[in-house]
């Protein structure tokens, strides 16, 4: 089994229920495909570095992934990079 870092950065102008709601759907994207999430964290709003599609802030989630091939975090990366309410997607794998 393969583990892996995935973190997303959501929109500031959404309410907090729809910022949920996301998350919860992206973590329905992971495990549709098969991975196992070990932990999430809701890390809240937080400063950007730089300005990103013109946001400042944003709220930001991440989740520890276990599956035993890349398929479900090449889907999550997919579907972050059409959903137009997330800013900045990221997935890395952990090295044993």
């Amino acid at each position: 089994m393969k583990q892996y870092e995935v973190m997303f950065i959501v929109r500031p102008d959404l309410e907090k229920e729809a910022t949920t709601a996301i998350a919860e759907e992206m973590k329905k994207v992971l495990t549709d495909k098969g991975a196992n999430i070990l932990e999430e964290k809701d890390m809240g709003q937080r400063e950007l570095a730089y300005e990103m599609k013109k946001y400042k802030t944003g709220y930001y989630y991440f989740f520890k992934v276990e599956s035993i091939d890349a398929t479900a975090t090449q889907e999550f990366t997919r579907v972050a990079t059409l959903n137009e309410n997330i800013i900045r997607s990221l997935v890395a794998k952990v090295e044993d």
